[in-house]
């Protein structure tokens, strides 16, 4: 019995056979193509849950991952300026962000979501843009219904690499908007995008 443990493949390389139980979990390098910075900038006119105001903080989900912002008090205007780092396995799932207000007594209320695609952001990573001048535009996403974007959602290349810079309007809520910037971050042995 020793030795046939002792045979089992080693993942110190990241790799493993298709059939394996670890090629399903969550994180297997085997399906990570990369990691997805998420800087949640600032709320915009949120809205207010409190007597006059909010303590507003933003919860990120892509699948089973699911980050969060610190809390800002008394705040409907908050600049959080925070890095969210989300690992990537299947580019069609959508990123879903959540606002709350942070109560201390009671359940933190919601103050709205939205949710955002990253296709059009990993097509533009996909072309290896190399050498290019700051802000020079790649591509652009426009509002539609489909999206929560509340105006067109520039992807750039700012310090040679490829940025998105998106203005997602808050749904079900009567007012407010979450500023973000995707980054995407290479990892050496993942998949290419």
């Amino acid at each position: 019995m020793e030795e046939s443990s002792h045979q089992s493949p080693t993942y110190s390389n990241f790799s493993s056979p298709p059939s394996s139980p670890s090629s399903q979990t969550p994180f297997s390098m085997d399906n990570l193509l990369g990691l997805l910075r998420i800087k949640v900038i600032r709320g915009i006119n949120l809205a207010i849950r409190d007597v006059l105001t909010s303590d507003p903080y933003v919860v990120v989900k892509m699948g089973k991952q699911k980050l969060k912002t610190r809390v800002i008090k008394k705040d409907v205007n908050p600049e959080w300026n925070e890095d969210l780092t989300l690992c990537v396995q299947d580019p069609n799932l959508p990123v879903k962000l959540t606002v709350y207000d942070k109560d201390t007594f009671s359940l933190d209320d919601k103050m709205g979501y939205a949710d955002f695609d990253i296709k059009p952001f990993l097509e533009a990573v996909k072309m290896h843009l190399v050498g290019l001048p700051n802000g020079t535009i790649v591509t652009k996403v426009m509002p539609g219904r489909k999206n929560c974007l509340s105006e067109e959602s520039i992807v750039m290349v700012e310090d040679n690499k490829v940025v998105q810079n998106m203005i997602l309007r808050l749904r079900d809520v009567e007012c407010g908007e979450v500023e973000l910037q995707l980054q995407w971050i290479d990892l050496p042995g993942a998949k290419r995008v």
